[in-house]
């Protein structure tokens, strides 16, 4: 449940135990590396040896993940882990700080322990090259102190925050778009979680992913230090955290806003995991799935090469963006972006009367231009499983 006052003052300070125990007393090396915490009497060498005795895991190794590695490292966290499944490419380096050049191409995980390393031989990175879901969540939390979560996706948030709630552990929470990012503390043990301030996930297409909409680049960084800041807050003990509270920072403007966040007292616990595509509305049930409207990427080379030598005849469009169609496209697409497919404007340019296919990104957009031309009367229409970047993974590139 959100108040929809804007706070004028600092809520009343709420004192939460500290996360974290303190390890043994730090080595000489470590007590020259450190000296500045030290020297604040808030965290000094007692807090010191807390974050080195802290195990925290962060979701994402992209926009929000790379700053927040890179000073969790510097700050003397004892044990980082990481879940991603990606690769670096060239578009990540405009705000994936841990990423560089000669890293494109190489597993997110195997750049950012490099990097962390480089900064810190004295962290235990620990990586977890999965996707996360309900299968594996509880088992990789579990090993953790605190979470960060850095996702661009709402299915992995809600993933994130019911996993989070019944292990009884705290994690921190960003988001950006564009010019706007967020940040705040959930813990359902003492506060509000994820689901007090988002109960109902936006409907699908209605809040773009950062590859859809564009980031600003150094808001992962403004957003990937307070992450930090309220994680070494929980592992010590000190200050004020973000629990119930939602910063709101727009960059344009260089304004923080504070939203206070209060616990729905009505809202049903949360007493297990569920399928969090489906409850975000990007799937259909798994036992009820229709893969009838899916083409795979194998398929569709197949395809072109068919209409190629005049045996097959269908229309390939592609809906995203202009920007990104002149970055990259499949050959022998046409370009009419969703917006125009949902709101009917562009349907006089989708022919009727021969086979079409949908490809985005990685699907979600295609799926949803595939209901609304269905039901604009459209019947032979199926999509591209996991979009271009299926497209572009099929050879290796």
């Amino acid at each position: 449940m959100v108040s929809l006052i804007q706070s004028t003052a600092p809520t009343a300070a709420r004192t939460l135990p500290p996360l974290v125990e303190p390890g043994p007393p730090l080595p000489a090396e470590d007590l020259e590396r450190y000296s500045r915490h030290a020297l604040i009497p808030e965290i000094g060498l007692t807090g010191q040896r807390r974050l080195r005795n802290a195990r925290v895991l962060v979701i994402g190794a992209g926009g929000l993940g790379s700053p927040a590695l890179l000073y969790l490292a510097a700050a003397g966290v004892g044990t980082l882990g990481i879940i991603d499944d990606d690769t670096v490419e060239l578009s990540n380096l405009q705000r994936q700080v841990i990423h560089g050049v000669a890293d494109i191409g190489r597993t997110k995980l195997e750049s950012a322990r490099d990097s962390i390393t480089a900064i810190n031989p004295g962290v235990d990175v620990v990586l977890h090259p999965v996707r996360l879901d309900s299968t594996n969540a509880l088992d990789i939390f579990a090993d953790y102190d605190v979470i960060l979560d850095g996702a661009d996706n709402f299915a992995t948030r809600y993933l994130v925050n019911d996993a989070a709630a019944l292990l009884g552990k705290p994690y921190v929470w960003g988001s950006i778009l564009r010019f706007d990012g967020q940040v705040s503390v959930f813990w359902d043990k003492f506060g509000p979680n994820y689901r007090d301030l988002y109960p109902e996930p936006p409907a699908p297409g209605t809040v773009p992913s950062c590859a859809e909409g564009g980031v600003f680049g150094m808001l992962c960084a403004s957003i990937g230090a307070m992450m930090v800041t309220e994680a070494v807050k929980l592992i010590t003990g000190i200050g004020q955290t973000l629990l119930g509270r939602l910063l709101i920072f727009d960059a344009l403007t260089s304004r923080w806003r504070e939203i206070r966040i209060a616990k729905d007292p009505a809202a049903a616990p949360i007493t297990e995991l569920i399928d969090y595509e489906y409850f975000c509305g990007l799937s259909a049930p798994a036992e009820g799935a229709d893969d009838g409207a899916l083409i795979t990427a194998s398929q569709l080379a197949s395809r072109l090469a068919n209409r190629e030598r005049g045996e097959e005849n269908f229309v390939l469009i592609d809906v995203r963006e202009p920007v990104e169609f002149e970055i990259s496209r499949i050959p022998g697409s046409v370009l009419i972006p969703l917006a125009g497919i949902r709101d009917g404007s562009a349907l006089g340019q989708v022919p009727h009367g021969v086979p079409l296919i949908l490809h985005c990104k990685a699907g979600a957009r295609s799926a949803q231009a595939l209901a609304s031309l269905g039901a604009a009367g459209y019947d032979d229409v199926v999509h591209l499983d996991g979009g271009i970047d299926a497209w572009h993974r099929r050879d290796g590139q």
